[in-house]
Parts: structure tokens; sequence; C-alpha cells
């Protein structure tokens, strides 16, 4: 293959770069699953983002860490499915629409519900634009021929056929229960869309007259205003301060109505006065009570919030200002007699922030209990739903042993209506995937689904079930991994757990790599009421999407939160400007090099095959570390192997042969530099697919893209440990030359004279023969090698492992600094010396660690013990000077 013309230009501009890379991308199909039965499947779905908005940073840390692992597995050549979907998400969307219809003076009932579905399909169409934009802008490989929307045709033949077989099976039931109740979207909460917050509050107390006016009993309530529907007083059957009182009644204050005293072992008796008013319609606790006893329900409020006709004098009112005016009343009556502050939680609605109600409702639910139990028992057998980290699994099964009912039905228009029809005379209920024939003579229920409900299924769903000869379903399901943040446990990965069980008998998914959230560089939750959130596509426009990236996926460990800074994603676009101008160097000096043309047959020098050594090591790290989605180390090993190794000492020293006059040393450099540029560009390119794809696009290459290109394997037969220990040596010297030149200020343009000392003829042998690269790199005007060196009085020492350095530099040192110098070092080493044979003289350590562990603790010992004796030395003749 012939090596294209290096387009490269001489500034790295990620703008310029990414621009229309991901639509040549999608142009070549190379995101598409193949169905290739020559190959292993491997299968993400993408957590579905809701069409209410902009994708947020933390959307775009979730699908980077998915567009990494897609990535490398397709380089690995597995046939890989990364499907890419949306959520309807019911309230939320909802809410939106009914807000922007009020914009504009109207409502949801000025339109009808057919009308205003369709509005919301408009929406919905809007957003899902916007989001595949942003998308695209972060590079993301999706398989877009096989895009869901968790209210298309085939998805909504999943949610009715879970619906009816749970239905048929009596795990979904219809049921009059307290539930949470948002009075702002008028819509059934379920438990998980409550967010309880501190609220300074009061405490009621209140005297219930009894009625054959011997006397009174104490209740208390924060909630006042639902005492208009109380129908019970509660006491302990064990409290001997109300034995006498059980079965006797008390006139309910206001309202004038009797109402029984009853003994219940829910009351605690330590608490209060040890008496409670049961109001069965408007407290959760107090409903059981109320079952247990059979007590009249009596709902006082209407769905928006206010008082109902039960209410009395008080319909029509607030509920917060009925407590007002009913506080104000009973205080009149004397009846309230104590009003004390009291801080409490209280449930606000996730979505529209009001305070949630308790409220009497007759909604649709579905049995927990059978369903979270196969969920338990799978997660102590070997196909296991495996969490990582694994102290989520915890958490998974804490709330899985404690689930409740959960409550399904929603008050909304837009959503999967219910497939439950009633008969207009009979009310009779008739649940199926189709309405009944005579559906003239029955009305179907009014309410939709669950966002969740059909969220739940999205693993299965999506492939074709509940065709279970469907192609992808058989291919493609039960999917690799799913990624996702530790908030949404409890709303989603497990209800996809126990419905995946219940109608596929499987696991969605093998692992849940779970990340925590995106916060700002103080560590708060980023959110509008703070001002300190940050759009990613922002952030992209001025550092580029390899940046933001690279950035996010690497700049924590999985479970942790991430903390936002732009100088660390500044510093990123550093580092690939660092590539970028390595690269186009190393292109610069290729010299038409072709693919073919790739040969390690000739002499390599020692920094050759460090190189190639090293990059053995790197490829090895990073997929390991990438197997088990330590994606933060990843970063930190190839940061550090493409700044420091390739970059700072590799490129500098294949700048010797390239400028020289061998043909033979430039051709294997080339070589070299091309191979290892080609390798490192793989292993970047899921974490930073645009400058990737740019570079590897003007190396000499094989096939169309890198996205299809193979991940690099290690080749043992380009490993030489022999010349990395050479090459650690020789950059150990320059090292400690440079730094002595930097503290005695004396720049690399200064030619100095040189001695170096070695422990034996073996080391003395390895320097000079690379000697052209102390030249090179120290600028000695004189270099001296050997075993019996004299150091001169004045003069700058370094020791490294068996080498003496010394720059006799006299008149650019003060010996005393020098003196305190080497003190500080002796020092250090000796510290070093001591902790080493601390652990060595430790039996425990001695017995436990493994034979290789102890023999490198016994190199160090030496290794140190000889450091310390040469600066020992060293210090003698300074001090004697």
């Amino acid at each position: 293959m012939e090596q294209k013309e290096i387009t490269m230009p001489t500034k790295y501009d990620p703008q310029k770069i990414e621009k229309g890379r991901y639509d040549w991308w999608l142009k070549g199909k190379f995101f598409e699953a193949k169905d290739d039965q020559g190959k292993q499947p491997y299968t993400i779905v993408i957590p579905p983002p809701n069409v209410t908005g902009k994708l947020h940073l933390g959307h775009a840390w979730d699908t980077t860490l998915q567009d990494i692992i897609t990535r490398m597995k397709r380089m690995q050549g597995y046939d890989v499915l990364w499907l890419p979907g949306m959520d309807h998400a019911g309230i939320a969307t909802q809410a939106k629409v009914e807000a922007k219809l009020r914009s504009e003076g109207k409502n949801r009932y000025d339109l009808g519900r057919e009308k205003f579905v369709e509005e919301t399909w408009k929406w919905k169409e809007e957003y899902a634009s916007h989001i595949r934009q942003q998308w695209a802008k972060l590079g993301l490989g999706l398989d877009y021929s096989r895009e869901r929307f968790t209210l298309d045709e085939g998805l909504s033949k999943a949610v009715r056929e879970v619906f009816v077989t749970l239905y048929k099976k009596g795990l979904i039931y219809r049921g009059e229960y307290i539930i949470n109740w948002d009075p702002s979207t008028k819509t059934a909460l379920s438990d998980i869309e409550v967010i309880y917050k501190d609220v300074q509050g009061a405490f009621y107390h209140l005297k219930y007259p009894l009625s054959d006016g011997s006397g009174y009993i104490e209740i208390a309530t924060t909630r006042p205003e639902t005492m208009l529907g109380d129908t019970a007083v509660a006491v302990h059957p064990e409290d001997e301060r109300y034995k006498h009182l059980i079965g006797k009644t008390v006139v309910l204050p206001i309202v004038g109505r009797e109402i029984p005293i009853i003994a219940d072992d829910y009351v605690d008796m330590e608490f209060g006065s040890g008496a409670v008013k049961i109001t069965p319609a408007h407290d959760p606790n107090d409903f059981e009570v109320g079952n247990r006893h059979n007590l009249e329900r009596i709902l006082v409020m209407n769905e928006d919030g206010t008082m109902n006709e039960k209410a009395g004098k008080y319909q029509g009112l607030d509920r917060f200002e009925c407590r007002k005016q009913i506080v104000k009343d009973l205080q009149e009556q004397g009846v309230l007699f104590k009003i004390e502050d009291h801080l409490h939680s209280v449930g606000h609605s996730e979505r529209s922030g009001a305070v949630v109600e308790p409220y009497l409702s007759t909604q649709w639910f579905v049995k927990m209990k059978p369903l979270a139990e196969e969920a338990i028992k799978l997660q102590s057998k070997e196909n296991k739903v495996n969490f990582v980290p694994d102290r989520f699994e915890k958490t998974y099964l804490h709330w899985m042993e404690n689930i409740r009912d959960w409550c399904i039905s929603r008050q909304l228009w837009w959503g999967h209506r219910i497939p439950a029809w009633y008969h207009k005379e009979t009310g009779e209920i008739y649940v199926d995937h189709e309405p009944p024939a005579d559906i003239e003579n029955w009305e179907q229920d009014q309410d939709v689904l669950d966002t969740w409900f059909s969220s739940a299924l999205w693993p299965f769903s999506t492939m074709g079930w509940p065709d279970r000869e469907a192609a992808d379903y058989k291919r493609y399901f039960p999917t690799d991994v799913l990624v996702t943040g530790y908030d949404i446990i409890f709303f989603w990965v497990s209800r996809m757990i126990f419905q995946s069980i219940e109608f596929t008998g499987e696991r969605p998914f093998k692992d849940v790599l779970i990340h925590g959230l995106v916060r700002d560089e103080q560590g708060r939750k980023m959110s509008k009421s703070l001002g300190n959130g940050v759009d990613p596509m922002d952030v992209i426009d001025q550092y580029g999407a390899d940046s933001l990236r690279y950035f996010l996926s690497t700049g924590t460990s999985p479970g942790q939160d991430l903390r936002f800074s732009t100088e660390k994603v500044e510093a990123t676009w550093n580092f690939a400007n660092k590539i970028w101008n390595a690269s186009r160097f190393a292109l610069m000096n290729m010299n038409g090099l072709t693919y073919e043309e790739i040969d390690f047959s000739g002499e390599k020098s020692v920094a050759d095959k460090w190189i190639l050594t090293r990059l053995n090591e790197t490829i090895d790290h990073v997929t390991k570390l990438s197997e088990r989605y330590e994606f933060g180390e990843v970063g930190r090993t190839l940061y550090n192997f493409i700044w420091d190794d390739f970059c700072d000492w590799y490129i500098e020293m294949a700048k010797l042969p390239l400028y020289g006059e061998e043909e033979a040393a430039k051709r294997t450099t080339r070589s070299v530099l091309a191979y290892v540029l080609d390798q490192t560009m793989r292993l970047l390119h899921p974490f930073m697919p645009f400058i990737t794809e740019e570079i590897w696009q003007n190396l000499p290459h094989e096939g169309e893209s890198i996205t299809i290109a193979k991940w690099p394997k290690v080749k043992p037969e380009l490993s030489d440990e022999e010349a990395a220990q050479e090459m650690k040596l020789l950059m150990e010297i320059i090292r400690s030359v440079r730094n002595i030149r930097a503290e005695v200020n004396t720049p690399l343009s200064k030619k100095i004279k040189m001695l170096v000392k070695a422990k034996d003829e073996t080391i003395v042998k390895v320097i000079e023969k690379n000697r052209a690269y102390i030249e090179r790199f120290c600028n000695p005007e004189e270099l001296q090698i050997g075993i019996l060196i004299e150091a001169p009085e004045k003069a700058m020492t370094a020791v490294v492992t068996g080498v003496e350095i010394i720059l006799p530099i006299e008149g650019l040192i003060n010996i005393e600094e020098e003196i305190a110098r080497l003190q500080k070092e002796y020092e250090r080493l000796h510290k070093e010396v001591e902790r080493v044979q601390k652990k060595l003289s430790n039996e425990g350590f001695i017995k436990k660690a493994p034979e290789h562990v102890i023999r490198e603790e016994r190199a160090k010992e030496q290794d140190y013990l000889e450091k310390r004796a040469v600066v020992e030395t060293r210090l003698k003749e300074l001090k004697g000077i």
C-alpha cells in the first residue's frame, strides 16, 4: 500500500479534525453490528436519555465509558452492537409540553387527549434530533440502524405482553391504597420518585374530648388539616394509661363526629402522649390500622391538593391554607393547647418539587415479593449479575429484600395506556392485548403506565422480544454490560433484572459498571440554583471532544464521583497537543515509508529495543485494566507511556539515527516509529477517537479506519529486558546530569567535563556502547568512563544504580551547599535502607510474601546500601577539602 501524502496541519485544532469525521464513520457503517457468525457478539444497550432537553455532563460521562468499551471490543474482533434509543419520560415530558402550552395561554384540556399526544410527539421529534446531534459531537459509535424509543410500536407490544401476562398470573392487581400523590402534576408517584427533605414544621398538640364528658385524650399531629378525615384514635393495648378507655369514643373537634378509641400494636407507647389519631385515607400506616379494624376511609382532599366537600366549611381551600385556618379555629375552641417547632423529613415530588401528599387512590400495582425473590436467588448463582464495584450488590440486595408493591399507574396522557377496559354497565374489568370485540360497551382505563415499566424491559424489548425468534434477540441478548450511575440502581437496574428473569429466564446483562455523579470543583452537585452546571457541548467547542472524553473517562475510579475541572480538561488538551506534535514529527521523518516496508530485521538501537519492550508492557497493562473497567489507571498508563517514554525519550533519541548518515539505522528507526505510533493510536483510540483516526490515516496502515483496526497484542519477540535495563541506566545518568546542571544553573548549551565511574566492566561496556546518547543529551566537552576514576575535590556528584556521576565544575559550585545536598540524600537513602531492612527482618512478611517480592526487596536493599556508601564516601571527601 502506498504511503499517502501527509495532511496534518502544523497546529492541533480539534474543531478542524473533528469536523466531518463522524459522518465519515457513519457512511462507512463501521458502527453497525454485522451479525457476523464468525465473531462473538458483544452487546450494550444505551441507558435511554429522556426526550426532555439537552444531555448533561453525566450523560457525556456515561456514554463515553460505553463508547470506550464498545470501540475496544470492536477492535478485538467482536461483533459489537451498541444500541441507541430514548425514553418517553412520562411525567417529565408531559410537564415540559404543558409548560409550553401555558406560555401560549392554553392547557392540555383545551386540546383534548389526542391532540395533546400529537403535540408531545412533535416535542419528542425535536428533542430526539438534538440528542442525536450531541451524540455525534461526542463521537459515539452507535448503531443507528437499530435505534429504539420506549413508545415505538415494538416496545409498546412488549409492554402490553408484560402487563397482560403479569395480570393473568395475579402479579398485577388494582386496589385502593395510600399512594404518593403529586398535587401539582396530579399523578401518583412510586416511592423512588419521592425526594425527602428536612423541613421546619410544627407538632400541634390537641385535646379530643371523650363523648361521655369524663375528660379528653391528648394527640399530636404535623398535619392538622387531615383530622377532618379521622376515623379513630389508637392506643397500645398494653398501655396502662388508656386500657380503661379502649372501646369508648371521642368527639372529633370541629366536625363533631364520634370516633372510637381502638387498641393496636402499631402505636409506640413511648412517643408523645402514646395516643395517635387515625386517618386511613391520608396516611399509609393509618391505612393499615384502618384495614385491621374495618375503619371508614374518608378522603378530605381533591387531586389538586385543595379540600373537598368532606372538609365542610374548609372546602375549596388549598391544603396549606386549610392548615392555617383550622389551627386558628382549634385555638379559639381551646382544643389546640400547644405548638412546638419540629424539624421533620417531608417527601417532595422529584419532578415538580411539590410536597407529596399520602393519598387514598385506586391504582394499579405490581406484586413485588415473588419477582424480587427470584432476583435475589439469582445473585447466589454462577450466572449472577456482577456489580462493579461489587459493594453496590449489597445496596441492590438490601432494596430488593425490603421491596414494597410497585404503583405502576400514572394519571397522565403521555405514555403507554393501560390495556384494561371497564364495562360501561357492569363495571367488569377486561385486560388483554387488544380491546374487546364489542368496544362500544367498554371504556379504556384513562391512566398510563409508569415510565420505568417500559424502561425495565429495555435490554430485551429493544431486540424484538416478545418474538423469541427475532434475529437480534437470539444473537445479542443477554447483553454484556450496563453502564449507569449509582443513583438509578433502584429506579432502573433492579427492575430490568427482575423483569428479565421473569420474561426471558436470563439475567439482562453480565456486568453492571457503576459510576458516580459529576460534581463541581468544590464537590457540590451541579444544579440550576447554584449556577454551577456545565454544558458538555460548550466544553467540546472550546477543547474538543477528545479532551472532554479523556478527562471524563480517566478522572476517577469505578463507583466514585467525578469533580469537573476546566484546568484538567485543558491539561488533557495539552496532552492531545503533545501527541499531535510528536506524531507530526514522526510522520515528517517517515520518508514515504509504506505499511509493507515496516521491518525490524535490521540492527536495533537500545532505544528501539526499549520502546518496543515498553510498548508490550503498555499493551498488556491497558488491555487487562480495561477488561476490569479501571479506566483511570488505563489513562495514567497511556499518559506515562506516550508523554514520558515515547515523546520525551524515544523521539529525542530517534533523532540521532534519523539525522545521521547510516541508511540502515534510519530505516529501522522509521519502522519502529511507525509501528509504535500505530499501536499507540490503537490503544488510545477508544478514549480519543478523533485525533487517533486523523493521525492513523496519515500513518502507513492497512484497512479503512482505525475503528475496525485490530486491537494491539503483546509480541514477546519484540521484548528485550536486557535492553530495557540498559536504557533505564542511560535515562538515570542523563536525568542526573540535567538535575545537577539545573541546581548550579548551568544550561545544556554550556559544555562541561563529565566523569562516569562504573561499578564493574559490564556497566562500562553498556555506557561505552551508548556513548552517543550521553554525548547528545548531556553535552560534555570531555567524557571519561571507567572503574578507576578519581573524583576531583570540587565537583557535583550523583549516584545511580551501579554508577557515580561526577561533574568537576569548579567555580560553579558552593561546597557548603553541595555538602548540605549530599547530607539530605544520605539521610533519604539511610531511611530507605532502614525501611527495607525492617521489612526483611519481619518474619511474618518473609513467611507470607511471594518469593519474587522478597527477591525484589533484597535487590532494593543492595541498591540502597551501595548508593548510601557512595554518598557517604563523597561527603567525607568534600568535608576534607
